[in-house]
């Protein structure tokens, strides 16, 4: 269990930042995520990115790896939950998914009132606010603690660079984003994955504390769960044994997700706003021992990198 810090720093000069691959359809460029779509399929690539604030601010050793294969634990854990788009993983950067239309809308399901950002949970009810998304808050909860149930909190989706809004239920039903059957469908699919996650999660000695899923809908209509699903970088993960005491001394819990890049930024005086400072050595290595970290604990598997040149490796893996 575990990775040489050594074998860290040195692939720090390594990592996948960008790809373009002739002959795999149209490239779609995310925030970590390349994508070339193609008939039918979509072939995802899982670059060594790392995304703050909604902005791609470095890149960490092996993060790719650890994500492509954390996302494809989680999809097949819950396949008989919700049906998902993943058809194969031919790469550890790479996977072959169905094509979908994602739905304009972020789910977000939180079961803490935690957060640094300005528009977590954990801002707004520290000024004050008691309605979130749509949702009533009680008065006398402290930071980090549970909520009275878990929530959606449902957001939409910016475009890249740009950062996504709060919205509710009423709202987005209201604007004709997405019709109230299919909010209603995506609403019990997500709460059914949540519990799920938390539940295997809480095996692990882990807290899952709130996370993102992105839905889309395939060729006949039927909701589908596409992107990535309970990995560090769309979920936040606490350790269950360090989660009581941290919350009675007044400590922020310690986390097993990408929040430890968050808060070196905000350190740093950013907050998304103009080019990020730049990642040192050592916070970048740091950061990705947490990510693998968080995959040894969450699959109970050690993680084996590939430290062959990425792009070499992808091509071979798919034939151009």
């Amino acid at each position: 269990m575990g990775i040489d810090p050594r074998l860290l720093a040195e692939q720090c000069e390594r990592t996948l930042e960008r790809t373009d691959f002739a002959g795999l359809g149209e490239r779609i460029e995310g925030k970590v995520r390349d994508s070339y779509c193609q008939g039918g399929r979509r072939t995802i690539v899982v670059t060594d990115r790392v995304s703050c604030f909604d902005r791609v601010v470095g890149t960490l050793p092996f993060k790719g790896q650890v994500l492509n294969e954390i996302a494809a634990f989680w999809f097949e854990a819950t396949s008989g939950i919700a049906p998902n788009h993943l058809l194969e993983v031919p790469d550890p950067n790479v996977s072959l998914v169905k094509e979908c239309r994602p739905l304009p809308v972020e789910f977000v399901m939180r079961a803490y009132l935690t957060g640094s950002t300005s528009t977590s949970i954990w801002t707004a009810y520290a000024r004050g606010d008691r309605s979130y998304c749509g949702h009533q808050l009680p008065e006398g909860l402290r930071k980090h603690e549970p909520l009275p149930r878990p929530i959606l909190t449902p957001t939409t989706k910016a475009p890249q660079g740009e950062h996504d809004a709060l919205t509710s239920r009423e709202e987005i039903l209201a604007s004709g984003a997405v019709d109230a059957s299919v909010y209603a469908e995506a609403e019990r699919m997500t709460g059914a994955l949540f519990a799920e996650g938390r539940r295997h999660a809480a095996s692990r000695g882990l807290i899952l504390v709130d996370t993102k899923y992105e839905i889309g809908q395939d060729e006949s209509g039927r909701l589908v769960v596409i992107d990535e699903i309970h990995t560090p970088d769309s979920s936040r993960y606490w350790y269950r044994d360090r989660y009581e005491q941290a919350l009675s001394q007044g400590r922020d819990p310690e986390a097993l997700d990408k929040e430890y890049v968050r808060r070196w930024l905000q350190e740093q005086g950013y907050r998304g706003d103009g080019p990020s400072p730049e990642l040192p050595l050592d916070v970048r290595c740091e950061a990705a021992r947490r990510y693998i970290e968080a995959f040894e604990t969450i699959t109970g598997r050690d993680f084996e990198p590939d430290t062959e040149p990425p792009v070499e490796r992808i091509r071979r893996a798919l034939g151009i």
